[in-house]
């Protein structure tokens, strides 16, 4: 008998995924190929470790219980064409912003790997894992190691961390923490990295280096969705994003 996981348990069978390219500029990779290498790399490394199945298809007409994996122009454009934090059909939408990403001097593919991983374990940007001294930290499961890639197919996708990471406690020795075994204990990051904290309220970033504070300063943040966890209250929440679902 086929084994059942608790993710895909709770989602009925696995989630489809419409790819959908409004961007004007070059993806860095054939379309066709960036969703194939998605999903390659989602199936051989991110899914036997979360056990959350995705099943990713290009197109120009989302079927209307599909999330979606929208590749806009920057944030202005994707505004101007409605897309919020849910479609009409209350499903939730991730967006990479490729003149955002090329203007910040890094690749589309390690981005959309980046997006793709996090809109799978938390699709509303509303999940925070508790250490020990109160801090929680945000469930995204590429920012702590976001500078860290490794290829697939010849194309590059992004480090992304273990359920151990989100653990505030002693584990084994060889415990991984990340794919590619960078990290030694939860809570912690890679030089190019950063967190998303919350502390007596107050959500906050964490950056490993001062190098990656300034990179991170310079940065497009806008219509990311790891800005929705702030300001505290005011995150993407079902409610709210109903009332400005897209058109």
């Amino acid at each position: 008998m086929k084994a059942i996981r608790a993710a895909q348990a709770g989602q009925g069978g696995a989630v489809s995924v419409a790819c959908i390219n409004k961007a004007t500029v070059d993806l860095g990779v054939p379309f066709d190929k960036l969703t194939a290498t998605l999903q390659k790399c989602y199936d051989q490394f991110f899914l036997p470790v979360w056990g959350y199945p995705l099943k990713l298809y290009n197109t120009n007409t989302p079927k209307p219980s599909d999330w979606q994996f929208v590749y806009f122009d920057d944030a202005d454009t994707a505004g101007a064409l409605g897309y919020h934090d849910l479609t009409k059909d209350g499903q939730p939408v991730s967006k990479v912003f490729v003149k955002t990403t090329l203007a910040d001097k890094q690749l589309v593919s390690v981005t959309a790997c980046h997006e793709l991983f996090e809109m799978a374990i938390d699709p509303i940007a509303n999940l925070w894992a508790e250490a020990a001294d109160g801090t929680e930290y945000a469930y995204e499961m590429c920012d702590a190691v976001e500078e860290d890639t490794f290829p697939v197919d010849g194309i590059a996708m992004s480090n992304f961390l273990h359920p151990s990471w989100f653990e505030p406690f002693k584990h084994p020795p060889g415990t991984r923490f990340d794919h590619l075994g960078l990290l030694k204990k939860p809570f912690s990051m890679t030089k190019g990295g950063y967190v998303i904290v919350k502390k007596n309220g107050k959500v906050t970033e964490n950056f490993a280096t001062r190098a990656k504070e300034k990179r991170f300063a310079k940065e497009h943040r806008l219509g990311h969705r790891s800005e929705y966890r702030k300001p505290v209250g005011q995150g993407l929440r079902i409610e709210q994003a109903k009332r400005r679902a897209v058109r």
